[in-house]
């Protein structure tokens, strides 16, 4: 028979008629000669009862956890004393049970699948799917995408597909592979992101492109990374940055409304890089929560801590009262994220105690008025190289946030730009410059001048990067349509003309027809879901994730092939393994 509804959309409407239902047997008790159900689809669970005089008790009592069955009967409210509101308050009365499929006991309890280890959940990832939160999850995604798709039609956007086995172009990732069956000893690559594709069709006029879009990127994993992800790809020909940035405020806005019922303020503060890094040491800030950095350089300047008065620069933080075991662990993170180590105070009324304090006798009023940190506070402290020095102290930041559970007193969502990054930035192992995004990004029209100066380390791009809740959950820039600007960018990254035009003529070639100016950015989707859903991992809102590994332990991949494909691709496997 045809299902009256799925289980979650049962309603007053349905009261006292009979209803057909199909799902997968949550649970079963026996109660007193009856037997109770509950059976769930992805949409919601209900109470079945069974009563030992029906036709349908004799089959429903070969059920068990995990049958796929029919269930037909009355709807019916259940006793007053045991209604919790919503289809909690229904049961179905049944008159006839169907198993529709048997099934083996699971390999863990699906309601405490949230203490089962990661793997064996990815290794039964069929099942783990089946729970409550991971639908959840799946379906918020899902809502995410009606709700993108719903506003980029309004807006004018033309969705386009761009391939999926392209040319291999440096995009700061090693590339995924692909060799070719036709062609002897050659590859293509799958793609790191539809830059190129997306700005030549800015190119061939379709003047507004969008496309969630399968990327792929060779790099170590993490909690918010793998190997095989999906962005929100957008691209818009006679714009500015405002421009750009005013759609996509306006964009995630809307998600957010629809499918989060949540209100976004607009428009999101902007912040310089300087400053997000001067101020917080990161370029995707956590803003929901203070401590931002007081910059005490020239307090210590020239001063008895020898340590901190020569240095380039002395950040502090005022955080909460910390236990020697809590600063010895920020130490550890400090000194992971490249500091040397990680000076320390305790305020004790007028003074300081612990840590550098007999060297700050002079200046500790001082100390105390700029970083107004309180009775039983402690400070503290990063010095030396700039960049390394805000980093550390970034770190520490995040880990006092968590340590104190500090961004529950902000907004449950904080969505800011970070804008004016470098153009390019020094790398020092190859002693070079490199480019901060990508080298497609678009420098401020009166900084062009310092490409190939001494000067060109202070070219700012027209380059931005969405944050969440201190995630990047999306990076865009301004393009470069000029050719004689691309050539000078490609010139700075240390390109010869030859190199160029191996990796990028077809490019090349196509910015002398007549290129709009334009830009765009793309939203890291599985990011961005992470955030919305309150998940720990992207992972939690893929449905078929790699683990921490990247492999998938459900299909066994990667894994060996036949000899006898290598050969038809011309590919042997060295012995032995490289970097």
């Amino acid at each position: 028979m045809k299902r009256t509804a799925l289980i979650g959309h049962l309603n007053d409407s349905h009261l006292d008629q009979p209803v057909t239902i199909q799902g997968w047997v949550n649970r079963r008790r026996d109660l007193g000669g009856l037997i109770f159900l509950e059976v769930r689809d992805r949409s919601g669970l209900v109470q079945v009862q069974v009563e030992p005089d029906s036709p349908a008790f004799a089959e429903a009592d070969t059920l068990r956890g995990e049958y796929v069955v029919e269930i037909g009967g009355q709807f019916q409210r259940r006793p007053e004393s045991q209604r919790k509101g919503g289809l909690a308050d229904f049961e179905v009365l049944a008159s006839r049970v169907t198993v529709l499929n048997s099934a083996k006991t699971p390999p863990f309890e699906l309601d405490k699948g949230d203490s089962v280890s990661e793997d064996v959940r990815l290794k039964y990832r069929y099942l783990d799917l089946r729970r409550a939160e991971m639908q959840k999850n799946l379906l918020l995604r899902s809502k995410a995408v009606a709700a993108i798709t719903e506003f980029l039609d309004t807006e004018g956007f033309v969705q386009v597909e761009t391939p999926m086995l392209t040319k291999s172009t440096p995009e700061g990732a090693r590339d995924f592979l692909v060799p070719s069956r036709l062609n002897a000893g050659e590859f293509y690559a799958l793609p790191q992101s539809p830059q190129l594709f997306k700005q030549l069709l800015m190119i061939a006029g379709y003047d507004r492109y969008y496309q969630l879009a399968r990327c792929f990127r060779d790099e170590d994993l993490r909690a918010d990374r793998q190997p095989d992800f999906t962005q929100l790809d957008m691209e818009m020909s006679f714009v500015t940055q405002d421009d750009v940035l005013e759609v996509q405020e306006r964009l995630m806005a809307h998600v957010f409304g629809r499918v989060l019922d949540v209100e976004l303020p607009l428009p999101f503060p902007r912040m310089s890089y300087q400053d997000a890094m001067d101020k917080f040491g990161s370029d995707k800030p956590d803003l929901r929560f203070g401590l931002e950095f007081v910059d005490v350089t020239e307090l210590f300047k020239g001063g008895e801590f020898k340590a901190f008065a020569s240095a380039q620069t002395v950040k502090v933080i005022a955080a909460p009262e910390l236990t020697r075991k809590q600063i010895d662990e920020l130490e550890r993170i400090a000194k992971q994220n490249g500091a040397g180590g990680l000076a320390w105070l305790k305020r004790d009324g007028d003074t300081f105690t612990g840590g550098i304090s007999k060297f700050v006798g002079s200046i500790t009023a001082q100390l105390i008025e700029k970083t107004g940190v309180p009775d039983g506070g402690t400070l503290l402290f990063a010095a030396g190289e700039w960049k390394k020095a805000v980093g550390a102290l970034g770190a520490v930041r995040l880990a006092v946030r968590d340590l104190f559970d500090l961004a529950k007193a902000g907004p449950q969502f904080h969505v800011s730009w970070v804008v004016d990054f470098p153009q390019l930035e020094y790398d020092e192992d190859n002693a070079a410059w490199t480019y901060m995004h990508h080298p497609f990004t678009a420098p401020h029209p009166e900084d062009i001048p310092l490409f190939g100066t001494e000067r060109q380390g202070e070219i700012r791009a027209q380059a931005y990067d969405l944050v969440l809740n201190g995630y990047e959950v999306g990076g865009g820039s301004v393009r470069i349509h000029q050719p004689g600007v691309q050539a000078q960018m490609f010139q700075a990254i240390g390109f010869t003309e030859a190199e160029a035009r191996e990796k990028f003529g077809f490019f090349m070639d196509a910015l002398e027809y007549g290129t709009p100016p334009h830009g765009g950015i793309a939203w890291g989707f599985d990011r961005l879901i992470m955030v919305m859903s309150g998940a720990n991992s992207i992972r939690e809102v893929i449905a078929f994730p790699k683990n921490n590994r990247g492999v998938d332990l459900m299909a066994l991949a990667p894994s060996p092939v036949d000899e006898r494909q290598l050969a038809e691709l011309s590919v042997a496997v060295a012995s032995g393994t490289s970097d």
